[in-house]
C-alpha cells in the first residue's frame, strides 16, 4: 500500500503559488507532497542561430537541485550538468514545446528554469507541470504587453509518475516508493494526448495488464493536476 493513507491511484496533495519570484517573467512553486520545484520562466527576444529565419519561437528548459533538497547534500553541478540533469531537462523542453505551436511565438525564446527545493520522488513530472503552467502564464503576459498579436492555441499539460510497488501499482511515487519499485515511469499528457511515455523494469518485467493500469491510473492523475491549468488567467 502506498504510505500516508493514500489509495493507490490517489495523487499526493499538491497545490501552486505564482509569483514567487517576482523579477521572473512568470513563476510559481509547484508542490505535490514534499517534492517542491520553482519554475521560473525568463523572455528573451531572441532565438537560437538555428531558427534564425524560420518564423518560429523557442521553448527550452534547465533542471537542477539544489544542495539541501535531499537527505544528503546534493553536490552542486558547476561547469557542466550530470547527465541525469540533462536528460531531465531535455525532457522538460520536449516537452514544453508540444503545448504550442513554435510559429506562434515568432522570434521570441522561453526560457524555463526548474529548480528542486525538496526532493521527495517526482521532481521531473512536477516540473514538467509547474513549467507548463509557468509558460502559460508567460504567454498570457506576452499578449497582455502586445508583444503576441493574438492568444495562440496552448494545449493544457500535466505530467505524473506511476510504478509497481510490492506487486501493486501505485500513482505518484514518492521517493521511498521510487526507491524500492519493481518498476517506475513518467508520463506526460498535452491537450488530452500523450507526449511521453518512459516505464522502466527494475527488477521484474511489466506485464500488459499491469501496463494497462499505470496507464490508466496515470491518465487519472494527468486529468485531476490539470484542474490547474484554470487557475492560470
Amino acid at each position: 500500500m502506498p504510505r500516508n493513507n493514500r489509495a493507490p491511484d490517489q495523487l499526493r496533495p499538491f497545490s501552486i503559488e505564482f509569483g514567487i519570484q517576482p523579477q521572473a517573467y512568470s513563476s510559481l512553486l509547484i508542490k505535490t507532497g514534499n517534492t517542491q520545484i520553482i519554475c521560473a520562466v525568463s523572455l528573451e527576444e531572441q532565438v537560437p542561430a538555428f531558427l534564425e529565419g524560420s518564423s518560429k519561437g523557442w521553448i527550452t528548459a534547465e533542471y537542477s537541485i539544489l544542495p539541501g533538497a535531499t537527505s544528503s547534500r546534493y553536490r552542486r553541478e558547476i561547469g557542466a550538468r550530470s547527465g541525469r540533469s540533462m536528460e531531465i531537462q531535455r525532457l522538460i523542453g520536449r516537452c514544453l514545446r508540444m503545448m504550442v505551436d513554435l510559429r506562434d511565438l515568432e522570434g521570441y525564446t522561453l526560457r524555463v528554469d526548474c529548480d528542486a527545493l525538496n526532493a521527495d520522488g517526482g521532481t521531473r513530472t512536477a516540473s514538467i507541470t509547474g513549467a507548463a503552467l509557468a509558460v502559460k502564464a508567460a504567454i498570457l503576459r506576452m499578449v497582455a504587453e502586445n508583444r503576441l498579436p493574438s492568444l495562440p492555441l496552448i494545449q493544457p499539460m500535466a505530467a505524473v509518475s506511476a510504478g509497481i510497488v510490492e506487486g501493486e501499482v501505485l500513482l505518484d511515487l514518492d521517493y521511498p516508493e521510487d526507491s524500492s519499485a519493481e518498476a517506475d515511469g513518467n508520463f506526460v499528457m498535452a491537450g488530452g494526448h500523450w507526449v511521453e511515455i518512459q516505464l522502466t523494469a527494475e527488477t521484474t518485467p511489466v506485464t500488459d495488464s499491469q501496463f494497462e493500469t499505470i496507464k490508466k491510473f496515470a491518465a487519472k492523475g494527468i486529468s485531476e493536476l490539470s484542474g490547474l491549468w484554470e487557475s492560470v488567467c
